[in-house]
């Protein structure tokens, strides 16, 4: 018989928090990178000065398998696709499709901008050359993430990709063939069976394989990982770009009391299905929504796949049910709290919706939920966690490109602003930097 699931409850009715105060009183999950740096650190440093056989020797150590290359076969691609079930293809299809139109109406143009009559400054928007493009394994299978992370890069004009996931012992070594099939369906090459952070040292280092042939160091790596991933891209970071550092998944909606106690519970235990540490996170002005949804947790907990995850991760300190006043406090709360998916279940939910300013994706409405988001809506599932969607974007197409800024100026044009730049030069002790220019049109002394 399934225990009765009730989630935390954090009472804000009566109060008027400071924003600083919510975030110490909202659940919060997390994980500390800094206590396994330690740990990680001699795994990019024996990857840096040892390259694919050190990569493969942790995979031995942590995988359990030693994959013959680091590079996976091409034909053990297109087998992958071949063997792919039909409805799992057809569903990668649809999902590839809708992907790509949302993140092809990202790509920037450059825009030159008149200064003045003969100086000019351009943006250009350039791609990043070579990109390494994370998939993890784990609890679970992502041909998903191979959508999120290959689609926008493609989108973006990446030249030279690689997709790292780690290799499978019941697969011969290789990564799991449904990533395998949703490579090769993408158009995807090159596929290195190799993961976690002995992966992400491997893609910004570079090396040999085992067979002799090239592994390219990368330039950018993205995806989500486990806490080691995270924390080997901490320490690479600055060789390379790294879209984010990933926290375990979470969820917060914010619900009034016409939403469907059912839907939301439902919506509640498809995050916390991803992991222990997983956060569910109820927002609401309504205490009988939120009995009720612990009476829909409740039953529908008796036919949940992965019972013992989700309920290790609704009952963890990182998730809960947080009353409010109104939903004008609501929305005070889930803009703190900045959750990586943000549903909106309430009256008037599109205008409701239209006032969130911190959120890594929004789902209006009852019929827009994060797994729609996670697979087929078109966008992007590679989302900001543990708060930083206050300041920061999911994965698109701009992860992938840098702007550049062209400067070309006449010489009239330059003539004109000189005694400005010399001024300036001066005013912070650089004259050198005057004298850059005014030796173009003086001779110096």
């Amino acid at each position: 018989m399934t225990s009765r699931i009730e989630l935390a409850r954090v009472d804000l009715r009566g109060h008027t928090p400071t924003t600083a105060q919510l975030r110490t009183a909202l659940p919060r999950g997390g994980v500390d990178v800094d206590s396994v740096l330690h740990q990680v650190r001699p795994v990019v440093e024996a990857v840096r000065d040892r390259g694919a056989v050190a990569a493969l020797e942790f995979g031995a150590k942590f995988d359990g398998v030693t994959p013959d290359t680091v590079r996976v076969p091409a034909a053990a691609l297109a087998t992958a696709l071949d063997g792919l079930d039909p409805a799992v293809r057809a569903a990668l299809e649809v999902a590839i499709a809708r992907t790509r139109a949302v993140h092809a109406d990202q790509r920037r143009t450059d825009t030159t901008t008149e200064v003045v009559p003969g100086g000019t400054v351009t943006e250009r928007w350039v791609p990043v050359e070579r990109v390494g493009l994370y998939v993890p394994g784990g609890n679970a299978v992502y041909p998903s993430s191979v959508v999120m992370n290959v689609v926008p890069a493609q989108a973006a004009g990446v030249e030279s990709l690689v997709v790292a996931s780690p290799p499978q012992e019941q697969f011969g070594g290789l990564p799991h063939p449904t990533v395998l099939a949703a490579a090769r369906l993408l158009g995807v090459e090159e596929v290195w069976a190799v993961g976690g952070a002995q992966a992400v040292a491997l893609l910004s280092y570079g090396g040999s394989d085992t067979d002799g042939a090239d592994l390219a160091p990368v330039d950018l790596i993205t995806g989500p990982g486990n806490i080691y991933v995270t924390a080997a891209k901490r320490l690479c970071r600055g060789l390379v770009g790294i879209d984010a550092e990933a926290g375990p998944t979470e969820i917060a909606i914010l619900a009034d009391a016409t939403a469907d106690p059912v839907h939301v519970a439902a919506d509640l235990i498809s995050q916390a299905e991803h992991d222990v540490l997983a956060a569910s996170v109820l927002v609401t002005d309504s205490p009988a929504l939120a009995d009720a949804v612990d009476a829909a947790l409740t039953t529908q907990m008796t036919v949940v796949k992965h019972a013992e995850r989700v309920t290790a991760a609704l009952t963890g300190a990182q998730s809960g049910t947080v009353l409010v006043d109104d939903i004008d406090q609501g929305l005070q709360v889930v803009n703190a709290y900045a959750a990586e998916h943000l549903e909106i279940q309430t009256a008037q939910a599109t205008t409701v919706a239209a006032r969130v300013r911190s959120a890594g994706a929004i789902f209006v409405g009852p019929y827009a939920p994060v797994s729609l988001g996670d697979y087929c809506a078109g966008s992007n599932h590679v989302l900001p966690t543990a708060g930083c969607a206050r300041h920061s974007s999911g994965l698109s197409v701009q992860t992938f490109l840098r702007g550049i800024h062209v400067v070309e100026y006449t010489e009239a044009a330059l003539k004109d602003v000189a005694g400005h730049v010399v001024a300036l030069a001066q005013a912070e002790n650089l004259p050198a930097h005057g004298q850059a220019v005014q030796v173009r049109f003086e001779a110096l002394s």
